[in-house]
């Protein structure tokens, strides 16, 4: 009976810091989870640790930093590879805008994606262990646009983990 009741009603799961809520009954990822991956973006992400900037050039002209979860710090900082299972890397993106306090600076200006990347060997054995996600303004993006992570990733950086940032100093 009890179980009866509770595959009846939205059970919260949280999977390696990765907070979702799933319907026992159907197994559907929530409305908010990227194609593909069902990947979510994780909850107090933006009180995580700094891995690195990134500056993309034109015609994105975009200013990037990751942020990760106490695991993926952790290996960063061990120089552990691959990256054990729930490690999360979460991708901020803004315009590049000039400063209008120092003209030679380049400050954030419009946010544009939140990426991230979860490790998961068990959930993702055909994408090397990683499910991707990329949003604007909290919502996933279009399944398109997502089926190029894991190839750019497959393709450029399969000897660190399929990890394009490293640790900054």
């Amino acid at each position: 009976m009890r179980l009866a009741i509770l595959s009846a009603i939205a059970v919260p799961v949280a999977v390696f810091g990765v907070a979702a809520s799933y319907s026992a009954a159907s197994g559907a990822p929530p409305q908010n989870a990227s194609p593909i991956y069902g990947v979510t973006i994780p909850d107090g992400y933006r009180d995580w640790k700094f891995v690195a900037p990134a500056q993309e050039a034109p015609p994105l002209d975009e200013l990037r930093a990751v942020l990760g979860n106490d695991i993926a710090i952790d290996a960063y900082k061990k120089g552990t590879l691959p990256f054990p299972d729930g490690s999360i890397l979460v991708k901020l993106a803004y315009k590049r805008k000039q400063s209008t306090e120092f003209p030679p600076a380049t400050v954030p200006g419009a946010p544009t994606t939140v990426q991230v990347m979860v490790k998961d060997s068990k959930k993702y054995p055909d994408s090397h262990g990683w499910g991707f996600g990329r949003f604007i303004d909290g919502k996933p993006v279009d399944i398109a646009q997502h089926e190029t992570c894991l190839a750019c990733h497959t393709e450029r950086v399969k000897d660190h983990d399929y990890v394009f940032t490293r640790y900054a100093p």
